[in-house]
């Protein structure tokens, strides 16, 4: 009884799988194809071999900034008079600084002629400025030129006298040295040096108050309005930072230093101290990339700040912004924040091995296809009769078929005839069993192939036999 319930079974079952087969061939080449043409797309993209990408994008705008302070200027004629009846000629708004003895020295009998004006002046007043002719030094800003030259701060120590005390003593010694005496030497050292205390405890405690609770000080004449919450967390994580912004230092005592003192009274906490357009940092992991973020940042823009007369937010936001570029380069010992995987990215090494897989896949499944008519019908000639009824049930096949064939099927239908001859001949004469089972199999597929090429449906041999043997 289990016998006949599996035949009457069997038959409806296997067309299923067999369509299932079909399906999944066709599906895993599909596959092999898209992942083929994903790969070779992904192959046009440009490599970004980056450490990492720092998310910050705040810099220094040019001309909408507010760099310009819309400084009104005398005519060239104007600044020609004057300096020919001054040797110092100083504008309104100038806020560059000098050692007045220093300069004086270095100027001995020579006949220099200085000109002094605002930071911020447009390309316009800088073309106007440089047409002074009588002008032995010109100073706009901080910026300090003369002749063909102009003089830039050669380490952190000058850019600290430049942009936190308009201190330009150095830059004013070195050009004068070479336009009016031709000295050949290349730095002029530290400007009036000395310039910077300890502050009092009254003054620390002014800040530290600040600090406290609210996180930031700006005293009198400092531009910083507020701290930047989001350029913060990008540069220092969400632990934060505490800000002092103070104004350019005078020059006539000496400015309280105080980064030092206030990395001592709160340990652990990123502290930014401005002086001007000079910016400090005091906390964790100072020693590993403080000297390198500034040195990285007044390489970029200090000349551009000497001249140009920016606010202390826009400053403190592109020195966030260089801050941030130097975590995500793994440069200094901060976690970097969390960043989605691209997924694209991570299965690109994958995508041939997919594409290998699926061919495979694919190539294993056809011959699957090709050689499942022989043992679907070898199954059938076992419930039905054994290897005589199969030779039977295929030469009433070939016979069928004849008349149905054509030009493309007619070398199948004669291999098939020749080898179920030999079949017919191979069991006349008692030759193994499996030597016949090789012949009806090599039929079965020259069959199968036939059965496929004709028009109508019901001749490949599976389906042919399993009408016959029902």
């Amino acid at each position: 009884m289990a016998d006949s319930a599996d035949s009457s079974v069997q038959p409806a079952r296997r067309p299923r799988v067999h369509a299932l087969v079909e399906w999944l061939r066709w599906l895993v080449l599909a596959a092999a194809v898209v992942m083929l043409v994903v790969f070779l797309v992904a192959q046009g993209q440009r490599a970004d071999v980056r450490y990492g990408q720092s998310p910050a994008t705040g810099t220094i705008a040019e001309g909408s900034a507010g760099e310009l302070t819309g400084e009104t200027l005398p005519s060239v004629q104007q600044l020609t008079a004057m300096l020919a009846a001054n040797r110092v000629v100083r504008l309104p708004g100038s806020v560059a600084q000098w050692d007045t003895d220093q300069v004086a020295r270095a100027i001995g009998g020579a006949d220099v002629r200085i000109l002094v004006t605002p930071p911020g002046l447009s390309e316009q007043q800088r073309e106007e400025v440089d047409s002074v002719d009588n002008a032995t030094v010109r100073v706009i800003g901080t910026e300090v030129s003369g002749d063909i030259y102009q003089v830039a701060p050669g380490n952190l120590a000058d850019w600290r006298d430049t942009l936190g005390r308009a201190d330009v003593t150095s830059a004013l010694v070195l050009l004068i040295n070479k336009v009016a005496h031709g000295s050949t030497v290349t730095h002029a050292g530290s400007g009036t040096g000395g310039g910077w205390r300890d502050p009092t405890a009254a003054e620390l405690t002014t800040v530290a108050a600040d600090l406290r609770s609210t996180g930031i000080h700006a005293s009198n004449g400092a531009t910083l309005s507020a701290a930047p919450t989001k350029a913060t967390t990008q540069a220092f994580g969400a632990g934060g930072a505490l800000y002092v912004a103070l104004p350019t230092a005078p020059l006539d005592a000496p400015a309280p230093d105080y980064g030092p003192a206030l990395g001592r009274l709160f340990p652990d906490t990123p502290i930014v101290v401005m002086y001007g357009d000079w910016i400090e940092y005091q906390g964790p992991h100072a020693a590993d990339f403080a000297e390198l973020a500034a040195a990285s940042f007044y390489a970029r823009f200090g000349d551009r700040l000497s001249a140009y007369a920016y606010s202390q937010d826009q400053v403190l936001g592109a020195y966030l912004t260089t801050v941030s570029g130097i975590r995500y380069a793994g440069l200094f010992d901060r976690p970097l924040p969390y960043r989605p995987a691209d997924p694209l990215r991570i299965a690109l090494p994958a995508l041939p091995w997919l594409f290998a897989a699926c061919v495979l896949a694919f190539l294993a499944l056809s011959v699957r296809s090709l050689r499942r008519p022989a043992a679907a019908s070898r199954s059938l000639s076992r419930r039905g009769g054994g290897d005589d009824a199969r030779l039977a049930g295929l030469t009433a096949l070939a016979v069928e078929v004849s008349g149905l064939t054509g030009a493309h099927t007619d070398p199948a239908l004669a291999r098939a005839i020749i080898q179920l001859r030999a079949a017919r001949e191979a069991l006349d004469e008692g030759l193994p069993r499996r030597r016949v089972r090789d012949l009806l199999d090599g039929a079965d597929r020259e069959l199968d192939v036939v059965g496929r090429r004709i028009e109508f449906r019901g001749y490949r041999p599976a389906e042919y036999l399993r009408g016959r043997l029902a």
